[in-house]
């Protein structure tokens, strides 16, 4: 057969199937709304125009952006509808304003309705053409664009064709190379599962061959003919209540990011959530297009103590127990996603997924976490001390992992006197630590999403004598100043703050108190940028989500969008436009208030241009401080070179070597400077990482890197500046 030949076959047999497509449509069941859907629409509309941080006008303007968002949430690679298909229902853009506030969705509804019958007949399409047993030719130059969430719309059907084509050839490239090579990596199809966002996808129910095993062409359609009628039962399963929540959130994204409607299963989950009783492995979700990413872990969850799960990384396929089936959850609901992941505690989990600093989207790994409960113990603070040899002498530094800022809420409100909190916890490690004789102290709050917002204010309170601490501002403008109201502090030396981009919300509040009053340094990363605070309230039907006020520093400026700027920046390997404030949708934006009277401890400006001149000479010849420099540079390089994939079987093995080979490269480099033996593959490296078993992440060599780099600096403060007392005055 000519290379030609599948091609020809697959664009002949289009012709005949898309004169099916009316009866195909006439046959399917339309969803329609219920009554308490149009109630919760019309409640949402109002909670969103009269309740909301931000003045919201149900308008053109909004009803054009939450029928973008909409057209994402379906459609986001583009791939099932064609300009001619949005064209019809483009009366949406103007008039979504005034039927959602009327609880008027029959038209939104016939919009899912003619989508969901483009999608069923795509994948009818794809399973009656592999039925035809096609060959395969993995020759020629065809590339397969990777990203086309800002592509243009299809002008033809014959145009969606040919883009399906080629999704069909990778999805049975992959499956070949899966197959073909004896120490084979597993793959992940990127091209052609389900973009949907909001709608159930198929569970992946095929078996990987055995090592050097190659399917036959035969083998490969059999495998993708049972994905497509599996992705095509799930879909078929979409009620009401799922189109209503897709209907909805589109409304409440066109808003902001943290605003959302919750049906009433999503709040049940939610409200499990809140009280931490939720049994599963510690991990914070968010869907991304058709993948469902990792945003945070949560401290002293299971998936932080395992070391094998990463923010950004994606998880693509979920499996119960050591030997359960593996089910794809590409293009399912988020929901639906956590459900597989939940499970009793002590049970396993196997997950595949996608890491962040993956060298090709087509490799993934099986990772496997024990489901467990997190309790206040698993996110306690603690400490160590780090000796550094300056000028022949040992000079000592401390260090206080603060994971959360955690409080027994049960026991502080029943009036108990030994409540716990994370205040009290750093309290009694600072007096140990004083014992140590340390001449600083680091507060490492990397990865600290955040917690109470009371023990934020009492941390500050340990290393000032009384002051504000934050502003909170709320729909109405009116602005409510927090603060620490007890004199003294516990610790009153050099310290710094140790942040990245996952730290967020109070720890950002910390932070920004620190650098405004000039107690301390901070160093790492721009923090995450979350400013905003929601509330929960009921619907007649579900709840939902509001932002109702905004964060801001006591200089005034909002922690939103922002974050923290750190006084000496490190480099990181987490990409900025995957994870962060900034990273999302309409985000609200950074802005500013009158700033508040304070004290001003100290002045670290002074010195940032010798502190950095320092360190820059330290980390110049710091084989962890290279690596991870030149494993961001590499990763930012292949993040701009991965906007398509060869479909050519030898030109995508070399490519997937070339990028393997540098990110190899840059690891021995590591390795042989600092005397470690190098390793082969990184099929070894890998295994390395989980013969280091749980916590392995968390005292890595980078990670480890980092914080004696912090504490050195801290040194280099600490030897530079006076002797310090407070300077009256304020913070302007």
């Amino acid at each position: 057969m000519s290379p030609s030949s599948p091609a020809r076959q697959l664009m002949a047999f289009a012709l005949c199937l898309l004169t099916a497509l009316p009866a195909l449509a006439a046959e399917q069941n339309a969803l329609e709304p219920t009554d308490e859907g149009r109630q919760a629409s019309r409640e949402t509309v109002q909670s969103l125009q009269y309740g909301h941080y931000e003045p919201v006008s149900i308008d053109d303007a909004w009803s054009n952006e939450v029928f973008e968002r909409l057209l994402t949430m379906l459609d986001s690679q583009h791939a099932y509808l064609t300009r001619q298909d949005v064209a019809r229902f483009s009366d949406l853009r103007s008039s979504l304003d005034e039927m959602l506030a009327d609880g008027d969705l029959d038209r939104p509804y016939e919009f899912y309705n003619f989508y969901q019958q483009r999608f069923e007949s795509r994948l009818e399409w794809l399973i009656s053409y592999l039925e035809s047993k096609p060959g395969f030719d993995f020759t020629g130059n065809d590339r397969l664009p990777t990203n086309l969430d800002d592509a243009d719309w299809a002008e033809t059907s014959a145009e969606l064709d040919e883009l399906w084509r080629k999704r069909l050839k990778n999805a049975a490239l992959t499956l070949s190379l899966t197959s073909g090579e004896s120490d084979p990596q597993p793959q992940l199809d990127s091209g052609i599962l389900s973009e949907i966002a909001s709608i159930p996808a198929t569970p992946d129910v095929t078996e990987k061959p055995a090592q050097g095993d190659s399917l036959s062409d035969d083998e490969i359609s059999e495998q993708l003919i049972e994905r497509y009628r599996n992705q095509l039962n799930r879909v078929r399963q979409s009620n009401p209540e799922d189109v209503l929540s897709l209907i909805l959130n589109a409304a409440t994204s066109a808003v902001d990011p943290h605003t959302e409607y919750l049906s009433p299963s999503r709040g049940e989950s939610f409200d499990i959530q809140m009280r931490l009783s939720l049994e599963g492995i510690g991990a914070l979700l968010q869907q991304d297009g058709e993948y469902v990413r990792v945003s945070s872990l949560v401290s002293g969850g299971p998936a932080e103590r395992s070391g094998q799960l990463r923010p950004a990384d994606r998880i693509v396929a979920v499996g119960n127990g050591e030997s359960g089936e593996m089910t794809s959850v590409i293009g399912m609901r988020l929901d639906e996603v956590v459900e597989r992941i939940r499970g009793p505690k002590g049970s396993k989990v196997r997950l595949e997924i996608i890491p962040a600093n993956a060298v090709d989207v087509t490799q993934t790994r099986t990772i496997e976490i024990t489901r467990d409960t997190v309790s206040l113990e698993d996110q306690a603070a603690s400490s160590e001390v780090i000796e550094l040899q300056r000028d022949g002498e040992t000079q000592r530094i401390g260090v206080i992992r603060v994971p959360a800022f955690y409080v027994d809420f049960d026991a502080w409100q029943a009036g108990e006197e030994d409540y716990r909190s994370s205040t009290r916890d750093v309290h009694q490690l600072i007096d140990k630590l004083k014992q140590q004789d340390v001449e600083g102290i680091v507060l490492d709050m990397r990865g600290n999403g955040g917690g109470a917002l009371q023990e934020a204010n009492s941390m500050v309170g340990l290393f000032i004598d009384r002051g504000p601490t934050v502003q909170v501002r709320d729909a109405r403008g009116r602005i409510n100043l927090y603060g620490d109201t007890d004199r003294g502090v516990a610790w009153d030396g050099p310290m710094a703050v140790l942040v990245d981009r996952l730290s967020a919300s109070a720890s950002e509040i910390f932070a920004g108190a620190i650098q405004d009053y000039g107690r301390g340094l901070i160093l790492g990363n721009q923090t995450f940028g979350k400013g905003t605070v929601q509330t929960l309230s009921d619907l007649s039907h579900g709840e939902i989500k509001l932002t109702r006020a905004k964060f801001y520093r006591i200089s005034g400026e909002s922690t939103q969008l922002r974050g923290v700027e750190p006084d000496i920046s490190y480099p990181s390997l987490i990409d900025d436009e995957q994870i962060g404030e900034s990273a999302l949708v309409n985000a609200l934006p950074w802005d500013t208030v009158r700033s508040v009277n304070y004290r001003q401890y100290g002045h670290p400006q002074r010195f940032l241009d010798q502190l950095r001149t320092q360190h820059n000479q330290r980390a110049e010849q710091n084989p962890n401080f290279i690596y991870l420099t030149r494993e961001a540079e590499l990763a930012q390089q292949l993040q701009a070179q991965s906007n398509s994939v060869s479909l050519n079987l030898e030109q995508r093995k070399r490519e997937m070597q070339a990028r393997e080979a540098e990110q190899l490269a840059l690891e021995n480099q590591r390795r042989s400077a600092l005397g470690l033996p190098e390793i082969k593959s990184w099929t070894q490296a890998r295994e390395e990482e989980m013969e280091a078993g749980p916590g392995a992440d968390e005292d890595s060599p980078i990670q480890q890197a980092a914080l004696n780099e912090s504490a050195a600096i801290l040194l280099d403060y600490a030897r530079l500046q006076s002797p310090s007392q407070p300077d009256a005055g304020d913070g302007n």
